[in-house]
């Protein structure tokens, strides 16, 4: 059947990380889920699931919560579960403090609680606990006991082939003998006013009255007659499900009419239900034989999905004479708005539809294959052009005339003869025309890869007399709509709206609030005709825009319904009006979701915090431990590192829990909105801290802050403690510093005096030496000066014994010897007078006394004409200047000089001179 559902959420054995099949479910009063599961028990907050694994490691088959207590059932063993300072459940056995033995391998199915007392039940016994002084009855039985009831305040069971029993003063009392109560399994009791009404597993439900038992007639009964019926509970409303094995779950109003099948097809996880359970919200959960799930039952959406795959993706919807018509990637389908037929395709319009829109009374279809008109649910094609995007009226003083957009561009239709036909392209423009508005004569075209044209169209909207392009504003998935008078453009950076006066799109102020660059995902804008009402898609939210009922300024109102949740075509999203005027029809990939708005309501609920761990590190497992929440935090400083997990327990499928925290003492700031329902803080630094949390639904914050405070310890080096030891240690290190400082100073001063005294003691060695070095100079300046005289005098000497050798030659050449002799001998005598060495010799040796020593040591053998030869070399005399002094040519003196060379054993390359200098 083409019926909508309520959303179904459905938890696999991956998701809540246990076992396939689930036999009980119960919820305590802070709207904790626990379930009873093959691998344990199973609790969870709407955000995170914890498996607490069975106590004896068996499947644990029925649960039920009373009070603080989570009593459990399972092989050979009962008891319950409470939680710890900690928040962790912790297990009490019943069964092993009592002093009644068990059955062997006895299994215990179900458990129901009724004043003080608790009834466990398993095949072959019934165990009635009281809660206050712990006594425990028992009701044995030969014959298998299938279930337990537990009816306004009493409690009935029945035993095969045997009957109904009810339990009156701690006993059992058969009340309906009847054969079909002991031959047939019964599933469930209810009371009826003063009956009961009886359902049976295979043959539907039976009412009790005035002691006799008679069928119910109802018009579900042929389907229960097809199934077989596992459990049932009765809802608030009075209305009846039933879990089914491998059916589904039936649903049926309180006079036993069929409202709705849901079953694997439809949504469910799995075609077998073990358990039912109706929570505090009226959610409708299912322990399933492969997963659990649950029912929004009075949800606002309602959801068609389309299982088959003939339909497809949702592109356009309309109602035209009371039929539902789906234009799909597929074609067009349709069928009767109140009924639950199947939908049904209309021959020749196999294909893409991109548009269902309805004119003066006439549903036109645009499609990949052209323009049809549907009548009677058939479709008339008015045109061949490919691609119709979209249709709208042309003008609104017309009402022959429409203008279509298409894959080439723009074309008219008229309506002529009571049909419509296509009249003409409007010549010029050749672009896709997805998206266009007119505006008297002049007609706008988004582009999403070129930009806005403005087209200027002659009166007969035959051709276009001027185009102009604005390529400044270009974004994918962009839209535009003519909305009360105004073009609105939509893309990434925002909505704007055009200024006719300035020629250009600004920005509107209002309507840019819609989404931002991380909210955006379609620039579509569709108007809703019937309601005036601008819809707009974000990732998060659906917003539409309503016209203020004081002033003229707009209203957002935000439907918070995901883009993840929705499933539509990116780009492509629909939504339709129902003639109620308040519910909506939104396409999807796989068929299509309505939502009431009138419904669309969120009670208050609060956010509550779950466990809080710390420890040095987070992958650790070891060095993590448990936090009180419900007490301040010491932690050490080693522990610094935070993990804290929140949740609010609100299960609906689309309106879900989103959480903002922060940190004050670090982060002060709320941090973003996000499902997460956990926060860590790694490597916090010492100081008081307190975590604040808070969810929102849609756009309903919680109505409390969950908050935990907790101190991180200093590290042990600057704790008071060590603060005080510092502070000694600094006394005592300044007191013992300032002595060392006086030894150090004194010592410098000490060491600087001493360097002071050397230094003086240096520079006096300085001046003696300088003293000295003056002193020397002096004397060799003497030494040069008296060398010089000492030259100079040998000099004269030379040129005085040449003088007298050349006046002893022209006196020789005189003819009277007698007169000439005696001056000759004088002469002679002079030249050859051995005084004139000696005083030479002398001041030689007075200039340089240890040079004739050292040479005659060095050469022995030297004669004194050696000797005196190299006396005038030492003196830097040249031959000629030496020949006079020896009364002889200069010739001679080298040969003289040769022959000292021979005696002092020189080799041909030393100097004679040189060597006689570095003696």
């Amino acid at each position: 059947m083409a019926q909508e559902l309520p959303p179904i959420q459905n938890y696999s054995p991956k998701d809540y990380n246990a076992e396939n099949q689930n036999w009980g479910i119960s919820q305590a009063t802070g709207k904790l889920i626990y379930v009873a599961n093959n691998k344990g028990l199973l609790e969870f907050n709407g955000a995170i699931w914890k498996l607490y694994p069975s106590p004896n490691e068996t499947i644990i088959r029925s649960v039920n919560v009373v009070g603080d207590r989570i009593y459990t059932g399972c092989y050979m063993e009962f008891g319950y579960w409470q939680k710890d300072d900690f928040g962790v459940l912790q297990y009490s056995s019943l069964s092993q403090q009592i002093n009644i033995k068990l059955i062997d391998d006895e299994e215990f199915w179900n458990i129901i609680d009724i004043d003080d007392w608790v009834v466990f039940q398993s095949l072959n016994r019934v165990y009635i606990y009281n809660v206050n002084d712990k006594w425990v009855n028992t009701i044995d039985s030969k014959n298998m006991i299938t279930k337990i009831f537990k009816v306004d305040q009493s409690v009935y069971f029945q035993v095969i082939n045997e009957g109904v029993y009810k339990i009156e003063h701690g006993k059992d009392t058969l009340i309906i003998g009847d054969d079909m109560v002991k031959n047939n399994e019964v599933v469930s009791i209810f009371d009826v006013g003063q009956n009961l009404l009886i359902l049976t597993r295979d043959y539907g439900f039976y009412s009790f009255k005035n002691n006799s038992l008679n069928k119910w007639n109802i018009s579900a009964n042929e389907l229960l007659s097809e199934v077989s019926i596992y459990n049932a509970i009765r809802l608030k409303e009075n209305n009846f499900v039933l879990g089914t094995i491998s059916n589904g779950l039936i649903y049926l109003n309180e006079n036993g009419d069929l409202l709705y099948q849901i079953d694997q097809n439809k949504g469910l996880l799995n075609n077998t239900g073990l358990s039912l359970f109706q929570d505090m919200d009226s959610n409708i959960w299912t322990g399933l034989d492969n997963g659990i799930s649950y029912i929004n039952i009075n949800s606002s959406f309602k959801i068609y999905n389309d299982n088959s795959g003939v339909l497809g993706s949702i592109y356009a919807s309309a109602i035209h004479d009371n039929n539902l018509y789906l234009g799909t990637n597929q074609g067009l389908f349709f069928k009767k708005l109140d009924g639950n037929d199947n939908f049904k395709f209309i021959k020749g319009t196999q294909g893409q539809v991109w548009c269902l829109q309805k004119i003066n009374q006439t549903l036109f279809c645009g499609h990949n294959a052209g323009t049809f008109i549907i009548d009677d649910n058939q479709a008339q094609k008015i045109s061949n052009v490919q691609g119709t995007w979209n249709i709208t009226k042309l003008r609104d003083d017309t009402s022959n005339l429409l203008l279509q957009g298409n894959y080439d561009g723009l074309y008219v239709l008229e309506k002529a003869n009571n049909n419509w036909q296509l009249r003409n392209k409007i010549e010029g423009f050749n672009n896709s025309s997805r998206y266009f508005e007119v505006f008297g004569n002049e007609i706008y075209v988004n582009h999403e890869y070129k930009g806005v044209f403005k087209i200027q169209a002659d009166s007969s909207f035959s051709k276009a007399t001027n185009i102009v392009i604005d390529n400044s504003i270009i974004g994918s998935n962009s839209g535009l709509i003519n909305y009360n008078g105004e073009l609105l453009y939509a893309y990434k950076k925002g909505i704007l709206k055009y200024d006719h006066h300035r020629e250009e799109f600004v920005e509107d102020s209002l309507l840019s609030t819609i989404y931002s660059d991380k909210e955006y995902v379609s620039g579509k804008l569709i108007l809703d005709e019937q309601n005036k009402n601008l819809w707009v898609f974000t990732d998060s939210n659906i917003t539409f825009v309503t016209q203020g009922t004081l002033t003229k300024a707009p209203k957002l109102n935000t439907i918070p319904f995901t883009k993840e949740d929705r499933k539509s075509v990116t780009g492509y999203e629909s939504v339709m009006s129902f003639e109620n005027g308040n519910t909506y029809l939104f396409g999807t990939s796989s068929g299509y979701i309505t939502v009431n708005l009138d419904d669309l309501s969120i009670k208050n609920f609060q956010v509550f915090l779950g466990n809080i761990t710390n420890g040095s590190n987070k992958k650790n497992k070891a060095a993590i431990k448990l936090a009180n929440k419900d007490l301040k935090g010491n932690f050490k400083n080693s522990e610094n590192n935070l993990e804290v997990s929140f949740y609010a327990p609100e299960y609906n499928k689309y309106l879900k829990p989103r959480y903002q925290f922060q940190l004050l003492g670090i982060y002060d700031d709320w941090s973003d909105w996000s499902e997460n329902p956990t926060a860590f803080f790694a490597n916090l630094p010492y100081g008081d801290y307190q975590f604040n949390v808070r969810s929102k639904i849609g756009n309903k914050v919680s109505s409390n802050i969950a908050s935990y405070s907790f101190e991180i310890a200093k590290p042990w080096y600057i704790t008071n403690l060590m603060l005080i030891t510092y502070a000694l240690a600094t006394v005592l290190f300044s007191f013992f510093m300032h002595i060392m400082y006086k030894r150090y100073y004194r010592k410098k001063q000490q060491k600087l005096i001493e360097k002071n005294r050397r230094e003086l003691e240096l520079a006096k060695v300085q001046n003696e030496k300088e003293i000295i070095k003056i002193k020397n100079e002096q004397l060799k300046q003497d030494f040069r000066n008296k060398s010089k005289e000492l030259a100079t005098s040998t000099i004269d000497i030379a040129k005085k014994n040449e003088l007298l050798t050349q006046i002893k030659n022209r006196l020789i050449k005189i003819q009277d010897k007698s007169i000439i002799e005696p001056v000759i001998h004088i002469i002679d005598k002079n030249l050859n007078d051995n005084d004139n060495w000696e005083s030479f010799k002398e001041a030689f040796n007075t200039v340089d006394k240890k040079f004739l020593k050292k040479l005659k040591k060095m050469h022995p053998n030297l004669s004194t004409n050696d000797l005196k030869l190299c006396a005038y070399l030492r003196l830097n005399l040249s031959s000629k200047e030496i020949a006079p002094l020896f009364n002889i040519s200069t010739r001679s003196v080298e040969i003289k000089r040769y022959r000292l060379r021979k005696k002092m054993n020189l080799s041909h390359e030393d100097n004679l001179v040189s060597y006689i200098l570095e003696i």
